[in-house]
């Protein structure tokens, strides 16, 4: 992150980028493009190779695996190996981004962040116009697993922060730690450091065929028992050497250590990686003793679960505290929709995703509309009430195409319910959700229009996007 990086507005990349290489385990050479996206997108992956280019987000409710690396699966659609390139985005404070893969894991390269964070570098990060909502905890939510003797904590903190410590009772690694103060460093400090094993888990790959990658000059191996001269050649094929060594620290001596310590930090990597799948950005200070991918990914659900609960914004009835910065205020809005007064019913957005929008319509006594509406009795009419969730609809649609500018009509409009009057001092949150993904330029949404936590008017409405000439 450069100096003039601003934490509180959403970011992603200024152009696409792509690497390739081979997965650990899989042995499976893969091509991974980096792809800008718009605000609320999020980070997910997509299958290309696959039928129907099926995606996956970046969320612990689509791990699947965990033995050896994070794994995210939905169907028959996986993606293996994604915490490097995770922690790599968050490092960077990239918000929103598909990552496309032609395979089922992504490239180890050399077992740490660093090539990932080039190659964003090397695409560029650039600020958008919405504003990146963090979530802060306000009580510290803990993580135990006695078996594996792994201690998790999130504590309130002002800024994201991470320690970690490991004990694996090695007299070679003995206990190390390692800490993170500000994101800003993660890239010299965190980055460099690669993926580690002890010797004996090494073998124990090799020989059930799990480590498939071919040359692994990619991992630092702690040599944790004494090794035979038959070991040690074999180990030189495997790692492509003419021989192989045990260095006096205790480990191999198929790379060179980058840090002393580089061990814990490649652990606060993983942490940083899998905490990525809370889908959330938080502001905590972690610490994690023994942290591994299992209980990295039980954590990230137990904080998600908390800002679940404690963030009604986004359950099912939204929250609106007018105290915080919208996504998106009026002059982004008019520079999205052709609408203007008197006819934009829409004053700011303060929710959107790639599936979700939530908007707000201050209704005061001076409208236009109560002069003729019901004027001793004014009540807003109901078209103007689904026209304003229609405009926010357009900005969820208009949000998920790709350059150009686009406007939405209108196509039908289904279940149309109006439960409770809105007039004059009422706040209107507008919610529209897509029913299901956006297919040839047509989006099926449901809207509803919140007053005072209560839900005034209800629809179905499908739209069609239409570019501009």
């Amino acid at each position: 992150m450069d100096s003039n990086f601003n934490p509180d507005k959403q970011h992603t990349l200024a152009a696409a980028v792509s690497i390739s290489g081979t997965g650990l385990h899989t042995g499976v050479m893969v091509e991974m493009a980096l792809i800008p996206a718009s605000p609320g997108f999020g980070i997910q992956f997509q299958r290309v190779d696959m039928p129907n280019k099926p995606v996956i987000r970046a969320d612990c409710d689509f791990v699947t695996d965990v033995s050896r690396g994070t794994t995210l699966q939905i169907g028959d659609a996986k993606v293996s190996t994604v915490e490097h390139i995770l922690a790599a985005l968050v490092g960077m404070g990239v918000d929103n981004v598909l990552i496309e893969l032609n395979g089922p894991e992504i490239p180890i390269i050399d077992g740490s962040s660093q090539p990932f964070i080039k190659l964003i570098e090397d695409a560029g990060v650039i600020e958008q116009e919405a504003a990146k909502i963090w979530y802060s905890i306000d009580e510290n939510i803990y993580h135990y697993d006695d078996a594996k003797r792994v201690e998790m904590v999130a504590l309130p903190s002002l800024n994201y922060q991470l320690t970690t410590l490991i004990d694996f009772n090695s007299p070679v690694l003995g206990t190390q730690h390692a800490g993170l103060k500000s994101m800003r460093d993660f890239k010299i400090e965190i980055a460099p450091c690669r993926t580690f094993c002890f010797l004996h888990e090494l073998e124990t790959l090799l020989e059930h065929n799990l480590i498939k990658g071919g040359d692994i000059n990619n991992a630092i191996v702690v040599v944790d028992k004494p090794v035979t001269e038959a070991e040690m050649t074999r180990l030189a094929k495997v790692f492509n050497r003419e021989k192989i060594e045990v260095k006096s620290e205790g480990y191999l001596n198929n790379l060179e250590l980058r840090f002393p310590n580089e061990p814990a930090r490649h652990k606060l990597l993983d942490v940083v990686g899998d905490l990525a799948l809370v889908g959330y950005p938080i502001k905590a200070r972690i610490i994690a003793n023994r942290p591994g991918h299992s209980t990295n990914v039980e954590f990230a659900k137990k904080i998600k679960q908390y800002i679940k609960k404690n963030k009604p914004a986004i359950k099912n009835v939204p929250l609106y505290d007018p105290t915080l910065p919208p996504v998106y205020g009026l002059e982004h809005i008019e520079k999205t929709l052709p609408h203007r007064f008197p006819f934009l019913l829409v004053d700011k957005i303060i929710h959107l995703s790639d599936t979700t929008i939530v908007g707000i319509k201050n209704v005061t006594f001076n409208e236009w509309f109560f002069q003729g509406h019901f004027p001793n009795n004014p009540v807003m009419p109901g078209v103007l009430q689904i026209e304003a969730l229609a405009q926010t609809g357009g900005i969820l649609c208009i949000n998920a195409m790709k350059g150009g500018q686009y406007d939405t009509y209108f196509l039908r409009i289904d279940n149309c319910k109006f439960k409770h009057k809105v007039v004059p001092g009422d706040t209107m949150i507008l919610k529209m959700e897509l029913n299901q993904p956006i297919r040839r330029g047509i989006c099926d949404m449901k809207g509803t229009v919140y007053v005072g936590g209560k839900v005034a008017t209800e629809a179905d409405l499908v739209a069609q996007i239409v570019k501009r000439n």
